[in-house]
């Protein structure tokens, strides 16, 4: 299996975590402290049914099972990826964890067949996917997220502007040395969905 990463904090805090030998980018572990400083500062990983597309190892849709996530679907199309994922969620299922349900299937169906609704969304596509099929992903996701719902889309520095749905709107945006992260949230009120 190779390369190793692990959960930062919460019930699974220290699980060690395979990484794919090929084919995905983790997230570094910097990132992710300040992704999920920011996330935890305003509880939002406290009960939430998260998603997490292009998950790889599957390590920020586990992260936030570990802080408390009722639920948490991981999405990878590439097999042994998935396979590394499903691994990892049952190590982190053994601490006490949610279960997070692994998918292997392509994104967009996924979201054309999925039916769930989430309220924290995590989107860390590879770095050379074209901006017009992430484009397509926000568009497809809107309808299944809760109001209010948190989208974080981790994008190279280089990326540019995302170009997103009416649904969504950028809250803020970080960056850590090569690694922009989009903090999206859903528009209008609650009886609009």
């Amino acid at each position: 299996m190779g390369r190793m990463t692990r959960i930062i904090g919460g019930l699974a805090g220290g699980v060690r975590l395979h990484v794919p030998l090929r084919g995905t980018r983790p997230t570094s572990e910097r990132v992710r402290e300040a992704l999920f400083g920011a996330l935890d500062a305003r509880s939002l990983c406290d009960g939430a049914r998260v998603l997490d597309l292009y998950a790889g190892s599957g390590a920020l849709g586990l992260e936030a099972a570990s802080r408390g996530a009722e639920s948490v679907v991981l999405v990878e199309r590439d097999r042994a990826a998935a396979k590394v994922a499903q691994r990892n969620a049952e190590s982190v299922a053994r601490s006490g964890a949610a279960h997070a349900i692994v998918e292997q299937v392509a994104v967009a169906q996924y979201l054309h067949h999925s039916g769930r609704r989430f309220d924290l969304v995590f989107i860390d596509p590879p770095y050379d996917l074209p901006g017009g099929e992430l484009a397509a992903t926000l568009a497809d996701l809107a309808p299944l997220l809760q109001h209010p719902a948190v989208v974080v889309v981790e994008q190279a520095r280089r990326a540019g502007p995302l170009d997103l749905p009416g649904d969504l709107e950028v809250e803020r945006t970080r960056d850590y040395g090569d690694t922009t992260l989009h903090f999206l949230t859903t528009t209008g009120e609650p009886g609009d969905r």
